[in-house]
C-alpha cells in the first residue's frame, strides 16, 4: 500500500504560483503545472493526501485532450518530462505528474455543463425549480437524467467559493459573444465525453471547464479536463434516481468529514490511514475504466 504522498514541489529559478492541487511554475515559452497529491473538500485542503492522485489527474487530462482535440484548441504541449528543461528532467517526482502548457489569458468564469440533476443543481431545484435562472420541468429526482445537458456558469474565485451565476451574468462580465462560444464549446466537449464514458460504465453527470485566450488570441481549453476533481462520474450499474449516487471521486472524504463533523473552516483534520486508500483507489479505477489502461504507478 502507497503511503507517501507528494504535497508540494520546489523548482529552483522558476517563479511559482500554486492552488489547491497544481503548482504552477512559469517558464520562459511555457507554464508548467504539476499536480501534486494534495486533496480539498469543502474547500479546504487536508493536511495529508492521497498518493498518486496527481498523477492520476494528470493522465486522465492528458488522455482527454488526446482523444477530444478535435473538439477545441487547448493548452496542453506535452506531458513528457524529457521535454522540460534539461535541469528538470531527472526529478522523479514530477514523472506522470507534469502538464507543459501554452500561455494563456484565463477568461474568469467556470464553465459548467450539467446532464444529471446533482449538488448544488439539485439544491436549488428543490428551492425554487430552477438551477442557476434556468426553469427545468417539475417532478425531478435527485440525480434525474435531464432531458439535455444544460449550462451553468460561474464566477472563477481565486479563494473561497465560486459563486453561480445566470448566463446573462456571466455575458455582463465577459461579453454576449464569448459567452455563447463558450456555451457551445462546452455543451459539445460534454456530449462527446458523456457518450464516450457510457460505453465504459460511467456516467458523466456534471463537469467543468476553464477557458483562455492564447497569444494568438484563440479560445483555448486549459487547466485540467474531466478529472474526478473538476466532475462527478458516476457508475453506470446500479444506477437509480432519486438518492445520491456513489462516485468516482472524493466522497469517502466528504463522508469521513461530515461524520467527524468538521465544520468546513481550515484547519481540516488529518484522513485515517483506510480513507486515504480507499480514496485511491477510487480515483486509480476512475482511470483504469476511462482510459482502458493499467495505472503505470501501482
Amino acid at each position: 500500500m502507497k503511503t507517501t504522498a507528494l504535497l508540494t514541489t520546489s523548482l529552483d529559478n522558476y517563479p511559482k504560483r500554486a492552488g489547491k492541487v497544481r503548482d504552477l511554475y512559469e517558464l520562459p515559452d511555457a507554464l508548467l503545472m504539476v499536480a501534486t497529491d494534495r486533496i480539498s473538500a469543502y474547500d479546504v485542503v487536508m493536511p495529508n493526501g492521497i498518493p498518486d492522485k496527481g498523477r492520476v489527474l494528470t493522465q486522465i487530462s492528458v488522455f482527454w485532450f488526446g482523444l477530444l482535440g478535435d473538439t477545441a484548441k487547448h493548452h496542453l504541449l506535452s506531458a513528457d518530462v524529457q521535454d522540460l528543461p534539461e535541469e528538470l528532467r531527472a526529478m522523479e517526482e514530477l514523472e506522470g505528474r507534469i502538464m507543459l502548457c501554452r500561455k494563456a489569458q484565463v477568461v474568469p468564469i467556470e464553465c459548467i455543463v450539467r446532464g444529471y440533476l446533482a449538488g448544488g443543481g439539485w439544491a436549488e431545484y428543490k428551492k425554487n425549480g430552477s438551477v442557476c435562472s434556468i426553469e427545468l420541468e417539475g417532478g425531478l429526482k435527485q440525480a434525474s437524467k435531464l432531458p439535455e445537458p444544460i449550462f451553468t456558469p460561474s464566477t472563477k474565485a481565486e479563494h473561497g467559493h465560486d459563486e453561480n451565476i445566470s448566463f446573462d451574468e456571466a455575458c455582463g462580465l465577459v461579453g454576449s459573444e464569448l459567452m455563447a462560444e463558450l456555451r457551445d464549446k462546452s455543451i459539445a466537449i460534454y456530449q462527446r465525453a458523456a457518450e464516450y464514458a457510457a460505453q465504459r460504465g460511467i456516467l458523466l453527470a456534471d463537469t467543468k471547464f476553464e477557458w483562455g485566450r492564447d497569444e494568438d488570441g484563440d479560445i483555448i481549453l486549459i487547466d485540467e479536463i474531466l478529472t474526478p476533481d473538476s466532475s462527478r462520474f458516476w457508475p453506470a450499474e446500479g444506477y437509480s434516481p432519486g438518492k445520491s449516487q456513489p462516485s468516482f471521486d472524493k466522497q469517502f472524504v466528504r463522508d469521513y468529514l461530515d461524520q467527524v463533523k468538521f465544520d468546513r473552516t481550515p484547519p481540516a483534520p488529518p484522513l485515517p490511514t483506510e480513507i486515504v486508500q480507499k480514496t485511491r483507489e477510487k480515483y486509480i479505477e476512475a482511470y483504469c475504466r476511462l482510459t482502458g489502461r493499467d495505472f503505470a504507478w501501482e
